[in-house]
This record gives C-alpha cells, structure tokens and sequence, in this order.
C-alpha cells in the first residue's frame, strides 16, 4: 500500500545518496560556463542551453564544435548523437516509471541526467516492489538538488568563470564525472563492449574534424551494445531450450 511516510523515506534516500554527485555537478558547470562564455556565447545563450538541455556532455560537446566554427547541422546531430543514451535510459526505467501519469513522465524525462538515472536505476533494482509514487520519490529526490546546482554553476562559470584560479583545475570534473558513473555499471556483457568500442573509437577517429570521430564513436557503441544484449540473449534461449 502507499503511504506518504514511505514516499518522504524514498524521496530523502534519493536526494542523501545524490549530495555527493554535488562535488563533481558543481565544478563540471562552471567549467562548461567557463567554455561556453570562452566560446563566444552570450549569457542568455549559455543559460537557456543548461535550462532547456540539461545535459553535460552534449553541451560540452556543442560548445567545442561551435569554437571550432562547424556547421550548425553538425552542431545538432552530434549532441543528439552524444544524447541518445537518454533513450536507452527511458527504455532501462520505462517498467518502473511507465505506470506514471503523463505529466510526472514529462518531468522524468526532462530532469534525466546520467546521474539521477544511474542512481534510479540501481534503487530500482535493489528494491524493485517498490510503488511507483515511491520510485518517483526516489527519483525527485536525486534530482532536487543536482538539476538546480548545474544550472546554478553554469551561471557562475559564465560570469565570473575568468576570476577562478587556474590551480582549481575544474576539468578533473569531467573524467572523475563519468568514471564515477561508467565503473558500477560495467555489470554486463553489453556495457563493456559498448565501452570498450567507444573508447577504442574515439582515439583512432580523433584525428577527424568537427568532432565526428565522436559521433562515429557513439554510434558504433550503442550498436555493439545492442548486438551483444541479442547475443547473450539468445544463446540463454538456446541454452534453456
């Protein structure tokens, strides 16, 4: 049955197991707000990207490809590239979360980020009997303070990002980011293929302009991903036959 106490408890378990995402959100948007205010764009520009986007490494990579003056359709399908993984993480909560009316649905979708989904994801399955109205709980938890501190620091970054010293070295923020994501996830086939072929993709294709070496990369991961969930998956068919 659900109760409100169960759905405050799943709500602050969320948001206690999201603070120490804080440590690595915080510098991880300055520096965007640093690079995106070095690569030309106006306040209001670097604002309502963080606001309506809301994700990092699609931005990031956004703002390296407009300093780098490539094309605009460019601009679009690599960040949408880099972005897909959003698909794969609605598919991954859509059993938990689909029950949920439309409009709640909205605003998982709009506050999914690799953090709130990575932390979701692993609740879910260490609790999957959960209610749905705590599953969400849950999810607004992680969310409620780590949407707001990127937004927060992308303003930050972008206006007085020059005064921050240059020993803080903010861009440990991004590798510490997704290795903090990327190491608990590494639990299948699939996901160490997916990796590995990213990254051996990336570095052989960096020589390539524009940042397409990224977009090849990103593609030919999630295939591998998917092409391996096949096979694993039918041989446990055939091995059940």
């Amino acid at each position: 049955m659900q109760t409100p106490s169960a759905n405050r408890s799943a709500f602050w378990r969320g948001f206690r197991q999201g603070l120490p995402f804080l440590l690595v959100i915080i510098p991880f948007g300055l520096l965007f707000g640093v690079a995106a205010a070095e690569a030309g764009l106006h306040i209001t520009a670097v604002m309502g990207f963080s606001v309506l986007v809301l994700a990092g490494a699609s931005q990031f990579t956004a703002v390296q490809l407009i300093g780098e003056n490539a094309p605009a359709v460019l601009v679009v399908v690599t960040a949408l590239a880099v972005n897909l993984r959003m698909a794969m993480y609605s598919a991954s909560l859509a059993p938990h979360l689909g029950p949920a009316p439309a409009w709640k649905r909205a605003l998982v979708a709009y506050c999914m980020i690799d953090q709130s989904y990575t932390l979701a994801a692993q609740d879910y399955d260490r609790a999957p009997d959960q209610t749905v109205a705590e599953k969400l709980a849950y999810y607004g938890g992680a969310c409620s303070h780590v949407c707001p501190a990127w937004v927060a620091a992308t303003w930050v970054g972008a206006t007085v990002g020059q005064a921050i010293p240059p020993e803080f070295a903010l861009d440990f923020a991004i590798p510490i980011t997704f290795l903090a994501m990327l190491a608990p996830a590494m639990r299948t086939l699939a996901h160490v293929a997916a990796a590995t072929v990213s990254v051996a993709l990336a570095l052989v294709l960096a020589f390539l302009p524009s940042g397409l070496g990224l977009l090849v990369a990103a593609v030919a991961a999630m295939a591998t991903g998917a092409q391996v969930e096949l096979w694993v998956a039918r041989r446990r068919a055939a091995g059940n036959a």
